[in-house]
């Protein structure tokens, strides 16, 4: 959530920095109910100190004055103009802080200009594209005879875009995941974290998912839901906490199975593999200091780059413009890998510098030492990476004329001994 403060010190700036993100007519909205609020909290405190001076005057000896007081008190009325307007003021505070959630973070000033993924800059270029002797195939086409993946299955278990994985591709999937697990947590320090696959409703207010994508959620009750990313209960492990400086940074990495509902018609193009209603993702988090977030967002970044270049995926970099940014994001980043079968670049990592965004949504503060008061954390996150896309994108870039796909060399040690795909009869 941004603050409040910003509609009176920075309005004509926040305008500016919206432009691509929200309207002009939301804002304004915003911004005379902020108005509106100031005002009366401007009323109440003039009355307030009105009631602490006729409170003076009426322990006073003098009789005068107190005939003066019981004259004032009788025709203002004071207590209940008071009580009246704390009661709507509270009803407003309310309704504006709604309004507020609503809200997407504020681009941070080096971001990009623009709407949609056509102001998106290519920061890399992929440069190592294979060079097939041969046409590839897509991955579906490939997975028909590798047998990995049984999607008609998982279609009868729980419907479209579940997909079940048959031993070789369960296995694949582990071994994924254990290296990216294995380089966070030795290489790059992170702690592992296991986390809860339900939360409470206010940690996905905390996180930014609601209100705004509250029908993109599976909820199983009212109070509990079941995670789109473990960047939720992440950042919700120190909700309402004011941590100690030298705690920070803080950097977690967790494994978790992810669910969200996508509604749209994204399968009929990718077939239902690239979009799932449930999926396995490595998520990085660190909770920072706010001077600290910019060099944090290269550093998780090139961690999350780290991955895929030790699998040898062909790759590119993308700075997204204000239009495309995650809704908790002021800068983010997506890497992409090429899929030469598919003919596309696919989205393996996002990540995401959300300033104090989601720490004033969550309450996260720290102390700086040597100093009496608490500040916002800044909180940033990365895919580290989307395991079953970077699945896909090994099947199209290790393929082989016959059909078989070579498995990257860096997985050699999670794979017990095997080094190929081969086609199952």
């Amino acid at each position: 959530m941004i603050s409040k403060r910003l509609f009176s010190q920075e309005y004509t700036n926040i305008i500016k920095k919206y432009k691509d993100r929200v309207s002009t007519q939301i804002i304004s909205g915003i911004q005379i109910l902020y108005q509106q609020v100031t005002e009366k909290q401007g009323r109440l405190d003039e009355l307030l100190s009105q009631k602490k001076a006729l409170s003076q005057i009426k322990s006073s000896s003098d009789t005068q004055d107190k005939q003066n007081y019981q004259t004032i008190e009788s025709a203002s009325l004071l207590r209940s103009e008071i009580s009246a307007l704390r009661k709507e003021l509270k009803q407003q505070n309310q309704y504006l802080d709604q309004q507020l959630l609503h809200l997407p973070n504020v681009p941070d000033q080096q971001t990009p200009t623009g709407s949609t993924s056509e102001h998106n800059i290519v920061t890399q270029k992929c440069l190592n594209k294979p060079d097939f002797g041969f046409k590839p195939k897509t991955y579906w086409h490939l997975n028909q005879k590798l047998k990995l993946i049984d999607a008609d299955r998982g279609q009868k278990l729980a419907g479209n875009r579940f997909s079940v994985l048959n031993p070789t591709g369960a296995l694949m999937e582990r071994a994924l995941i254990n290296m990216m697990l294995d380089i966070h947590t030795q290489e790059f320090k992170y702690r592992e974290m296991g986390l809860p696959l339900l939360v409470n409703e206010s940690a996905l207010i905390g996180s930014g998912q609601f209100p705004k994508f509250a029908d993109q959620v599976y909820s199983t009750n009212p109070d509990l839901s079941l995670i789109p990313t473990a960047e939720v209960p992440l950042v919700n492990l120190f909700s309402g906490e004011k941590l100690a400086d030298k705690h920070l940074p803080d950097k977690m990495v967790a494994y978790t199975p992810c669910f969200r509902r996508e509604a749209g018609t994204y399968g009929k193009k990718d077939k239902g593999y690239i979009r799932q209603h449930q999926f396995n993702k490595v998520e990085l988090v660190q909770i920072v200091k706010p001077k600290n977030s910019p060099n944090t967002l290269r550093e998780i970044l090139k961690q999350a780059e780290t991955i895929v270049q030790r699998l040898n995926l062909p790759y590119r970099i993308i700075e997204l413009c204000a239009g495309e940014l995650g809704f908790n994001a002021a800068k983010g980043y997506d890497i992409e890998v090429w899929f030469p079968g598919s003919e596309q670049y696919v989205e393996v990592s996002s990540c995401s510098n959300c300033t104090d965004f989601q720490a004033r949504r969550a309450n996260i503060k720290f102390k700086p030492r040597g100093s009496k008061k608490t500040r916002l954390v800044h909180t940033l996150n990365g895919s580290g990476l989307a395991v079953g896309r970077i699945l896909l994108a090994i099947l199209e870039n290790f393929q082989q004329q016959d059909g078989t796909v070579l498995i990257p060399k860096a997985l050699f040690p999670y794979m017990k001994g095997l080094t190929k795909l081969t086609i199952k009869k």
